[in-house]
């Protein structure tokens, strides 16, 4: 029975080399499978950068479809102002002396001189249509007369209302129609030779710059959303 046992024992008990095989063969599991779980790690790793990084092509489109939406009005006020200031000097040269604490402007709002100002700019405006509707001193031909009508909003009309101490945005239409008006007396005569037609152009200028930088066309728009508010 003791020889049996002995057998068995020497049979089932793991030898050396045994133990060596099944160590290297651990090893060697190990040495193979923890590379691979390494190499996935890594490139589930790269591919939730990958999906975090890259958006999706909606969010961009609407993003560049922001971005010039968001730069346009700041050039387009850049450029007004550059436009405004090339033209305020422009016509500094024949604008009132400006408003200070020592030498102020006497034709303030209210005052005798700033109607003065104001009905010589309308009756000079008046006049000039007459004379370059030939209605007065009429004459088959050309003579100052008409041509001095031709230019009357020019010479007379906007400069009076300059010498007023008037709002900055009223201000800022006359510096405009300073400029524009002789370049409209000075082009308009190439293709249409008539003092009348001059001259309504010069008034509907007149009258379109007003509306345009005093508003009159959205004027009641924005009282009305005053009133609401």
């Amino acid at each position: 029975m003791a020889s049996t046992c002995a057998t068995y024992w020497l049979v089932r008990a793991p030898t050396a080399a045994h133990a060596r095989g099944a160590l290297h063969s651990r090893t060697s599991f190990s040495s193979r499978v923890v590379p691979l779980l390494r190499l996935r790690l890594q490139r589930s790793c790269k591919g939730f950068n990958l999906r975090a990084s890259v958006k999706p092509e909606s969010e961009t489109e609407n993003e560049a479809s922001e971005a010039p939406e968001k730069a346009v009005p700041d050039v387009k006020v850049d450029f007004e102002k550059d436009i405004s200031k090339v033209v305020r000097k422009t016509a500094a040269t024949f604008a009132p002396r400006a408003s200070s604490a020592k030498n102020k402007n006497p034709a303030q709002p209210g005052t005798t001189l700033y109607s003065i100002f104001e009905i010589q700019a309308y009756i000079s405006m008046a006049v000039g249509g007459i004379l370059s509707f030939n209605l007065l001193f009429p004459s088959d031909h050309p003579d100052i007369w008409r041509l001095m009508g031709m230019w009357s909003v020019w010479m007379f009309t906007i400069p009076s209302l300059r010498a007023r101490d008037c709002p900055a945005k009223e201000k800022e239409a006359l510096n405009y129609l300073f400029l524009a008006v002789p370049l409209i007396n000075v082009t308009l005569p190439l293709v249409w030779k008539s003092f009348a037609a001059v001259w309504s152009a010069d008034v509907l200028a007149f009258v379109a710059m007003y509306a345009w930088k005093l508003e009159w066309l959205g004027g009641s728009d924005n009282k009305a959303d005053g009133s609401e508010q």
